[in-house]
């Protein structure tokens, strides 16, 4: 699909689209100063994030992370690093297959993961109207 294929945008979608933009960067934003907050980065949270919210299993590879992230895998190994470094997660060698590490989160990792989890689940739920509001079909 391209551009030129789509309906002409009214100046009630630009707006539309403007209060979303802004929204995600309030978000954005708190979960940046949150993450700070608990010693962690942003991207480190959402590292541990992506490894709690994997379906089925309570951990995740580091080619998943990097898809999750949408980052190259080289970057995930050394964020994963300064993850392990930290104390927040470990890594194991599959027990089938040796090949594959595994990316656990150890007790701190589910401490500090747990404590911003609820606070961006607040965060949504007050978000959740104006975006809600934001996007509206055509």
């Amino acid at each position: 699909m391209n551009a030129s294929s789509l309906p002409p945008l009214r100046k009630t979608d630009y707006e539309a689209l403007s209060d979303f933009r802004h929204q995600l960067r309030k978000f954005e934003r708190f979960s940046e100063n949150a993450a700070q907050a608990e010693g962690i980065t942003p991207l480190q949270y959402v590292t541990l994030l992506h490894i709690k919210g994997m379906r089925e299993r309570p951990w995740a590879s580091i080619g998943e992370l990097a898809d999750r992230l949408q980052a190259h895998s080289h970057g995930v190994v050394a964020l994963v690093s300064r993850c392990e470094a930290a104390g927040l997660v470990e890594r194991r060698q599959n027990a089938e297959d040796r090949r594959l590490v595994e990316v656990h989160l150890l007790e701190k990792g589910e401490a500090v993961l747990a404590r911003l989890a609820a606070l961006h689940r607040e965060e949504l739920k007050m978000l959740g109207g104006v975006i809600h509001r934001s996007i509206q079909p055509y």
